[in-house]
Parts: C-alpha cells; structure tokens; sequence
C-alpha cells in the first residue's frame, strides 16, 4: 500500500472517530440542556442552601457546556481538515503529527515539538 492509501485510510479512520465523538457530544448536549435553567430565586420555595446548590450546579452546567461547544469547534475543524487534505500536519511546523498522538486526541492540531514550545514559552 502506497504512503498516500495508508494517509487516506488513516484520514477515514480519524474521520468515522471524529464522527463518533461529535454524536457523543451531542448526546451529552440533549442530556444536559436543563441544568444551566436559571435558579429560581424565590425564598418561600427554596432555602438559602438549597439555591446555593443550585446555583453552583447551573455554573458547572455551564462550564461543562462551554467545553462541550469548544470541542464540538474543535471537532469540525478536524473534519475540515480532512476534507482540505491538511489533517495530521503540525500548524507550525508542517511535519506530520504522530499517529499515536492523533489516536490519543484527534482534534489536536501541534506536533509534540511545536506543542512543548507553546507550552514553556
């Protein structure tokens, strides 16, 4: 098998992985859409502590939910790379990214080299 078949194959296996991951998201998004509703801030119905509570769990939905968005971002930006023929190339370095490292998380966009020099400085 030619170097470009064994890329396009691997480009087809991070493409069904990307897809799986989006319908994974979207699933936690359907399950998860009622706890960012706004707290009811109403005494006679809830205690102080109970709308605490409350309150810190519609944040951590929140937060959860801005993550979710971000990879969902992520994840199409993979896939578009795919379909422009630019998956698996560092963005800075333009040497190709270690499958294994694809493997591990498949919208990563730096090769290990490039990744450890944003990193530190």
């Amino acid at each position: 098998m030619s170097k470009a078949n064994v890329r396009k194959s691997v480009s087809e296996q991070m493409r069904d992985k990307l897809l799986k991951l989006r319908a994974e998201l979207e699933a936690a998004v359907e399950t998860a859409e009622g706890s960012a509703a706004i707290v009811e801030l109403d005494q006679a119905k809830v205690g102080r502590l109970s709308r605490m509570d409350a309150m810190q769990a519609q944040a951590m939905a929140q937060a959860s939910g801005q993550r979710r968005e971000e990879m969902s971002q992520r994840i199409n930006a993979a896939l578009k790379r795919i379909d422009d023929g630019e998956y698996g190339v560092c963005l800075k370095c333009d040497e190709r990214i270690n499958p294994k490292r694809l493997e591990f998380d498949p919208t990563v966009l730096l090769c290990v080299d490039c990744a450890s020099k944003s990193e530190n400085g």
